[in-house]
């Protein structure tokens, strides 16, 4: 039997497909730039548009140009997502600009044939039966054209008429609180409705999941707004809703839009699992709607491909109107993309795709439950979300353990505190296990959640089991340190309202233990002066235990914090000690406040000590002269009566006090050095609690495991608060005076031998100034 002949192919087909590879390649490698065009890249200025160049560039220039702009300096996160786009997805684009072009009757068989063809594999994968397909670009585009359909089946006259026939019978849209936002809005603003027409119907409060529509009040709506002359027009439904991932009943939804003859859109992720052999109960009620909306992109990894919605209706001529059909060939060209990416994968690998998310969900929500202080939004009485594909997840303090440290009733705002504190995990997960894909939720009844929904990033990102045992493991060691910042924060609360010195702030955005202010004792200061000064002293205390050898996180505050000045505490673990921690903060910031004091008053406490030392010399003199009499003042006389009768006379000095601003006597310095032991004695700082080798500050022994290292936990410090007292006591060694900086003002009253000349009484004021 002889073998079918076979056709060449089109010759440019293949050149095509030759440069969509050669592109990749490009794009991929990062490796065709030279040196030299890196550095003229980087002194250029690319984000500045220049103008078209004459003569034009050739593919590889503008390929390098593209690879520029979407990597910029950092390739490794290009190549990373680029690794799971393949040529089938980009071909599609390239496909459809040759297709084009192509003679009209051959572009419409095409095109017909790429339609029939995508829809009926999109239906039979999804189970929805007799199906017609739209393929739009934006998400929400296809249920705009779905309203338009049913605004047109309701008022006949619409066609011609226009909104004059809506003024008579306003049209009501129905939508779930648990939409995703600005849904409804979008639609009225597309539509040219008033808001009116939309109704948010509320979720339940008393039976059933939080995130499910109120079957029983939406009853009451319907009926209500028909009593009014108004028309029930569209009913919006979740299965799996954006935030949660929950379905809504839609079993009694569709029965409740055939009795009040409305119509019933269904979207959301769970969705994807009617391709799956086992199908949640709730899911597969899916099938009886109206129409659907869905998303094959992201979940099944599938880059610049169109969103299809499904519907079901037996007038083309009204599709046509709502522009769910259209005449025009290359309008159906939108299919394209979508239908090489299914031939590639096949059934198997679309099923194996969505399979793989799903387990990846269960895999996490079994892990969660063997998790202390981790609530998940499954709950009991909700039996089909067990196999939501969706995990929503929140650190909860109910079932912290409560060894140490207050819990119960600790403060007010503490789902506010609850909530940042959650902000905080989903950020940490997110940066650390990138490849998990989880991302920070805000829920009306929980509050701040951590999401994993493997089906929206599993597919882009390469999510494994192993990613999500990272999660896991990660998930694990963040927990303990969440439970112990909850339990101390009202612990240092209570610690820094009993320092006079420090001011408790109030910042229920700051994930840890909270924020506190050094206020200056001094009382005597303006407002701008002290404003400045608590600047300032906080600046530097900031700086200073930054310095300090913990594993506590200083910090100046949120970005937007409202409070100015402040420091903030980061996270807590269980060895935490808060009152040596508050305890240091507070010697801290007296050490910067007193050094500020030495420098800021300088000048005035120089000054005013000349003055009294002139005074006191002044006083001297004149002691001098009524103890000596006026002969022992005469040039010829006074040494020839000093050299018969000499006066018996001790030298007598003055030490000047910076840091106290007064004079005192140098007898004590010159005998016994008694003013030296005695600012020795003032200067030596606060003693210190014992630690052990290697205990780090703050830490309570034998609390934590990293309790003990090489180094000594106390020397940073020691060091930060004795350095400038060691190298005074050295000087002063060497010189014999005070361990403060004092200056010396020695006065010569008499001498055995000679009198002092005239005017030298001064010269020791005179070096002074």
């Amino acid at each position: 039997m002889d073998n079918p002949p076979v056709k060449m192919m089109d010759p440019t087909l293949a050149e095509m497909g030759n440069h969509l590879s050669d592109a990749m390649k490009i794009l991929e490698s990062g490796k065709l730039e030279s040196e030299q065009g890196k550095e003229r890249r980087k002194l250029s200025w690319k984000d500045i548009p220049g103008p078209l160049e004459g003569d034009g560039q050739d593919v590889v220039s503008i390929l390098q140009l593209v690879q520029n702009l979407m990597h910029g300096d950092d390739d490794q996160q290009g190549q990373r997502r680029m690794q799971y786009v393949g040529e089938y997805a980009l071909l599609g684009h390239s496909l459809a600009a040759y297709i084009s072009v192509l003679e009209r009757e051959r572009l419409r068989k095409l095109t017909t044939r790429i339609l029939s063809d995508t829809t009926l594999w999109l239906c039979r994968l999804f189970r929805y039966e007799n199906g017609s397909a739209y393929y739009h670009e934006d998400d929400r585009e296809g249920l705009v054209k779905v309203c338009r359909l049913v605004i047109n089946t309701h008022y006949e006259d619409y066609a011609t008429e226009g909104f004059t026939m809506l003024s008579s019978k306003h049209p009501v849209i129905y939508q779930s609180a648990a939409c995703r936002p600005g849904l409804g809005q979008h639609l009225c603003s597309q539509l040219a409705l008033p808001l009116s027409c939309l109704c948010i119907v509320p979720c339940n409060t008393m039976f059933g999941s939080l995130h499910q529509m109120d079957v029983a009040l939406l009853d009451k709506l319907i009926r209500d707004d028909r009593e009014s002359g108004k028309v029930p027009l569209l009913l919006i439904a979740n299965a799996g809703t954006p935030g949660a991932g929950h379905t809504d009943k839609l079993s009694r939804l569709k029965e409740l839009c055939v009795q009040y003859n409305m119509w019933l859109h269904v979207e959301g992720v769970n969705l994807a699992t009617l391709a799956l052999g086992q199908v949640s109960s709730a899911v597969t009620a899916a099938t009886k709607c109206d129409s659907m909306t869905l998303t094959p992109g992201p979940w099944l990894g599938l880059p610049a491909v169109p969103a299809v919605t499904l519907y079901r209706h037996e007038d083309p001529a009204l599709s046509l109107a709502a522009g769910l059909t259209s005449s025009q060939p290359v309008e159906k060209l939108r299919a394209l993309p979508l239908w090489l990416s299914l031939q590639y994968l096949g059934h198997d690998g679309i099923l194996q795709r969505i399979k793989h998310a799903s387990q990846l969900s269960q895999q996490l929500l079994e892990h969660l439950k063997t998790l202390a202080s981790i609530k998940t939004s499954v709950g009991e009485l909700v039996e089909d979300e067990l196999n939501s594909p969706v995990v929503v997840f929140r650190f909860s303090q109910d079932s912290a353990p409560s060894s140490g440290g207050s819990v119960e009733g600790y403060f007010a705002g503490e789902r506010d505190v609850l909530d940042v504190l959650n902000r905080w995990l989903g950020e940490q997960l997110a940066q650390q296990v990138p490849l998990s894909g989880v991302d920070v939720v805000e829920l009306e009844d929980e509050g701040t959640c951590v999401r994993f929904s493997p089906l929206m990033t599993a597919a882009a990102l390469g999510t494994q089991e192993n990613d999500v045992a990272a999660l896991v493991e990660k998930l694990g060691e963040i927990i303990p340190v969440l439970s112990c910042t909850l339990r101390y924060r009202q612990d240092f609360k209570d610690e820094v309202l009993q320092q006079a010195s420090l001011s408790y702030i109030e910042d229920l955005s700051w994930p840890g233990l909270g924020g506190v202010r050094y206020e200056p004792r001094a009382t005597d200061l303006d407002e701008d002066k002290r404003q400045h000064s608590v600047e300032k002293i906080n600046n530097d205390l900031l700086k200073k235990l930054m310095e300090l050898d913990t594993d506590l996180y200083f910090s100046g505050g949120p970005e937007f914090c409202e409070e100015k000045n402040c420091i903030f505490i980061g996270m807590a673990t269980e060895d935490l000690d808060v009152a040596e921690l508050v305890e240091t903060i507070v010697s801290v910031g007296r050490e910067i406040e007193e050094s500020g004091k030495l420098f800021e008053n300088m000048t005035e406490v120089v000054r005013r000590g000349i003055q009294e030392a002139e005074l006191q010399l002044q006083k001297a003199n004149e002691e001098k002269l009524m103890e000596e009499g006026v002969l022992r003042q005469i040039p010829l006389v006074g040494p020839v009566l000093n050299w018969f009768s000499p006066v018996q006379a001790s030298v007598k000095g003055r030490t000047f006090n910076l840091a106290e601003g007064c004079l005192d006597s140098t007898e004590p310095v010159y005998s016994v050095k008694a003013q030296m032991n005695k600012e020795a004695s003032l200067d030596s700082p606060k003693s210190i609690t014992k630690r052990f080798p290697g205990q780090k500050l703050f830490r309570r022994h034998g609390a934590g495991s990293d309790s003990v290292s090489d180094t000594s936990s106390v020397s940073q410090l020691e060091e930060s608060f004795r350095e400038t007292a060691h190298v005074q006591a050295n000087n002063a060694d060497e010189a014999e005076v005070p361990e403060e900086r004092h200056v010396h003002i020695v006065e010569e009253t008499a001498l055995s031998d000679q009198r002092v000349p005239e005017g030298q009484e001064t010269e020791s004021v005179d070096t002074l100034r």
